[in-house]
């Protein structure tokens, strides 16, 4: 095969890559870190021969990502007449 046959493969590769990176069918730019074992290509290694390692990080990513608080039953309904929303976060 002729060399531009070599980079007319890669050239597709790429804009494949992108179209399935644009249209959300995979993640290349790395916003799900924390997701998984954390070892990358071999975090199923983990999940085989540390399964107590694999769990851990199982439990630490669920403690990062816990839901907001749910509003208490006293606040009142929201004023959506006004077209404002006030949000208070006590900590």
């Amino acid at each position: 095969m002729p060399w531009y046959g070599w980079v007319a493969i890669v050239v597709v590769a790429i804009a494949l890559l992108a179209v399935a990176q644009w249209r959300g069918w995979i993640e290349l730019r790395g916003v799900d870190n924390g997701r998984g074992s954390g070892n990358g290509m071999f975090g199923f290694a983990d999940e085989v021969f540390h399964p107590t390692k694999h769990e851990a990080a199982k439990d630490l990513v669920q403690q990062t990502e816990l839901p907001a608080p749910a509003p208490s039953p006293g606040d009142g309904p929201l004023d959506l007449d006004a077209g404002r929303v006030r949000i208070d976060l006590d900590r």
